[in-house]
């Protein structure tokens, strides 16, 4: 709905006066209920198809356009008009519009789409596209069957989307029955048929294998039994794609395939074989899961049943002949991105030497488990002998995290940041049900989050490490989570004043900062000072995994600022081997060290059992690095992503972020390349020895749509790049991006600039002890 407690329904134009009697035999029991019919006062448009987003940016004088996220929508003007906008669509088009204007604009707006390239189509390419996709049409696959029986509605896939069984929702007109199909349903998936008589037959797509177009009405058999009846069929217009994967695209061929809907018995499943009677000749058919997929957008995608991907092919030869090639690649490859590449992703680092050799030492192939007990006064007890090396380590390294993250708290046992996090997640639901213990746990009520399509981190998403932990909201049946609001000339940086109107209506009780394209700090302060004021009892956690080695004067203290908690991983802007860390501000006296004893337990044993004590080791040498060189390497990080973000805007390349703070307050420098151009353009870097990834921007689909470069300084800022390497890098990757140039060499000699690891312990006061190690190694032969 465009407005609160207003509701638009568009049904079919054929049963539009049966739709209305129905409804309206329903309205006398509702005094506050008004149903009015405007089709004949309403245009309305469906601009559908990968071009779409364009054309709309073209035609919209103002007002935003939906989020691009399926249903979203939004009120726009078009040449002075209203236009009521809905990113939804009758085709399986990821991209897709459906457009709502008075009567009187409806031509306007036909004209303005068309006069911009615009194609228009009639009914008939309008069904073969909702039949690729899967939708139903009325009297085909909603209605009555070829027998005379009603079609049960959850016969067709996509209906248990779209109904709810919620207690708010009461007893609406169905329920009960549409709950026993729901239940027949679930059996059903289960390949339990004791409920079928409520569920007899389902919807199915089935690729016809042989030759021959399927109609409607045709009998479908299986093991020569009748087993139901095709409902929509006919031969389907595709583009043959050339390549496979990302990197796969339309060709200029057409290819036809016949396809078909068929309401066929319950108990046929995926991949089952079947015949279809068309015009008395039996023609094989396969029952698959769907006919086109939306999932990567720009572009829906033909799924052909029998598509093969073609493998490629490993190296054969001997066990010994494959043991060499093998160390020959690893040299090849370290060679490569070590001396001739630049390496510009943002969530990699390079580890000193001196972390590196140490984290092959003993350590690595030992186990040191251990947790406290309260029967000793919370001593730590090993659960294996020869530990006490690994043992002092640990010690070591809790103490240095605590120094630099400036807290109470470290657990570093943990071996990734998002492990960190679902650590988190998983102390958050044993803390909140610390009194009961009988009964099912309840999950966090309500978190708040950056959404992954602005820049959020996959394990803070419901779809990520988050999905076990978080409740569902009764009133839409999904994951409880609302997200930060960002500012409208800014989709990189929160919009703190309407966060807080969100805090106070939704109450979180976890809120969660951090993201992995991050241009600006968070507003720990703000928010946790807003939260104390209206005493709102929420935890705060910061997910630094991409700044962590920023934390400090130079970018952010987030304990100074209020954060309870801080999780991250220790190999992005930080030094250290890849593992992840938990901070905490809580002390023991308080009442909130539950929350982190439960953090300790859901850690040891409820993450990791085996620690990895070798990068443990390693991560001890970076951390004494880090507190040693951060105040020389912090600021040089930013510093140069502000003057690589300046010069790439120099020279003409499309830098997101807000310019009065030169882009970025962060390692991360993001650049805009157009559309669904990001994959192409990062696969031409890396042909040039220029290493980042694509991003998908805030407003865009998803990462196959991705028009964005996501890029970091943090690594050749530690290979000794500053500025002016930065800024001749700037020129080369303009170069690649706008004209297409060769620079492989140029990137090469530009490397050999920046060739010695800084920020770390070298030289001949350490030299005798590390010609041990590698000795140690030598023997090891």
């Amino acid at each position: 709905h465009f407005v609160e407690d207003e509701y638009l329904l568009v049904v079919n134009a054929a049963n539009r006066q049966k739709d209305w009697e129905h409804l309206q035999s329903f309205l006398k029991d509702f005094d506050d209920v008004e149903m009015t019919d405007r089709t004949k006062e309403i245009a309305m448009l469906a601009l559908q198809g990968p071009m779409s987003r364009d054309l709309m940016g073209e035609i919209i004088q103002s007002g935003p356009p939906p989020e691009p996220m399926r249903n979203a929508v939004s009120v726009v003007t078009i040449s002075g008009a209203k236009v009521l906008v809905a990113r939804t669509g009758y085709t399986g088009e990821p991209v897709c519009f459906e457009l709502f204007a008075s009567g009187e604009d409806g031509l306007m707006l036909w004209d303005q789409l068309v006069a911009r390239g615009a194609t228009p189509i009639g009914l008939g390419a309008r069904d073969t596209l909702r039949l690729e996709a899967g939708l139903p049409l009325y009297g085909h696959e909603l209605g009555e069957d070829h027998e005379g029986n009603e079609i049960p509605m959850m016969a067709c896939p996509q209906v248990k989307f779209g109904v709810s069984f919620s207690p708010l929702k009461g007893e609406f007109v169905g329920r009960a029955a549409l709950a026993r199909q729901f239940e027949a349903l679930g059996r059903i998936i289960a390949r339990d048929y004791s409920m079928i008589a409520d569920l007899p037959r389902l919807i199915w797509s089935i690729a016809v294998a042989g030759r021959g177009i399927a109609r409607e009405g045709a009998k479908v058999f299986k093991d020569g039994t009748h087993v139901g009846y095709v409902t929509s069929g006919t031969m389907i217009p595709m583009w043959a794609v050339e390549g496979q994967g990302l990197a796969s695209t339309q060709g200029d061929q057409r290819e036809l395939r016949p396809i078909c809907l068929a309401y066929i018995d319950s108990d046929i499943i995926e991949d089952e074989k079947v015949t279809i009677d068309i015009r008395g000749k039996a023609v094989d058919g396969v029952v698959v899961p769907f006919h086109m997929r939306s999932d990567a957008p720009p572009y829906a995608r033909p799924i052909v049943f029998d598509h093969k991907l073609e493998a490629e092919e490993l190296p054969t030869g001997d066990t010994p002949t494959n043991v060499r090639r093998l160390l020959e690649k690893t040299v090849e490859n370290t060679r490569w991105r070590q001396r001739e590449c630049i390496n510009l992703i943002p969530s990699e680092m390079t580890i000193s030497p001196m972390a590196r050799l140490v984290s092959v030492m003993d350590p690595a192939f030992r186990y040191a488990e251990h947790r406290k007990l309260e029967a000793f006064y919370e001593a730590d007890i090993f659960y294996y002998q020869g530990t006490k090396f690994i043992s002092e380590v640990e010690r070591l390294l809790d103490e240095e995290m605590r120094k630099f993250l400036g807290c109470e708290e470290v657990e570093m046992r943990l071996i990734s940041g998002q492990m960190a996090n679902t650590a988190v997640f998983s102390a958050m639901v044993d803390y909140i049900n610390r009194a009961d213990r009988k009964r099912e746990p309840r999950r966090i009520r309500q978190v708040m989050n950056n959404h992954i399509g602005k820049g959020g981190h996959l394990s803070a998403q419901p779809m990520g490490a988050l999905k076990d932990f978080v409740a569902h909201d009764p009133r839409t049946e999904r994951p409880a989570v609302v997200n930060f609001p960002v500012l409208a000339d800014n989709p990189h940086n929160i919009d703190v004043s309407v966060t807080l109107e969100l805090i106070d209506e939704y109450r979180p009780e976890l809120i969660i900062f951090g993201k992995s394209m991050v241009l600006h700090k968070e507003p720990v302060a703000e928010i946790c000072q807003f939260l104390d004021a209206q005493g709102i009892d929420a935890v705060v956690m910061y997910d630094m995994a991409h700044v962590l080695g920023l934390i400090g004067p130079h970018f952010q203290r987030p304990f100074a600022e209020g954060a309870d908690l801080v999780t991250g991983s220790t190999h992005k802007t930080f030094f250290g081997t890849q593992r992840g860390v938990v901070g905490s501000r809580f002390q023991e006296h308080e009442e909130r060290y539950e929350l982190w004893k439960a953090l300790y337990r859901r850690s040891f044993p409820g993450s990791v059992s085996n620690h990895h004590l070798g990068t443990l080791l390693g991560l001890l040498i970076a951390a004494y690095e880090m507190n040693h060189f951060k105040d020389e390497y912090q600021p040089r990080v930013i510093a140069n992503a502000k003057a690589f973000a300046r010069a790439m805007k120099d020279y003409g390349l499309d830098v997101a972020g807000d310019p009065t703070i030169d882009f970025t307050e962060t390692h991360q420098v993001v650049v805009n390349v157009g559309y669904g151009h990001g994959p192409e353009i990062a696969s031409r870097l890396e042909a040039n020895n220029i290493i980042c990834n694509y991003q998908a921007s805030p407003d865009e689909e998803g990462f196959t749509a991705s028009g964005s470069l996501r890029m970091g300084v943090s690594e050749m800022t530690r290979f000794g790049m500053g500025e002016d390497g930065f800024r001749d890098l700037a020129l080369l990757i303009h170069d690649v991006v706008m004209n297409k140039a060769n620079v492989a060499d140029q990137i090469k000699a530009l490397r050999e600039r920046f060739s010695e690891l800084q920020f770390c312990f070298r030289g001949n006061e350490y030299a005798d002890v590390m010609e041990k190690l590698h000795q140690l190694l030598r023997e090891a032969r």
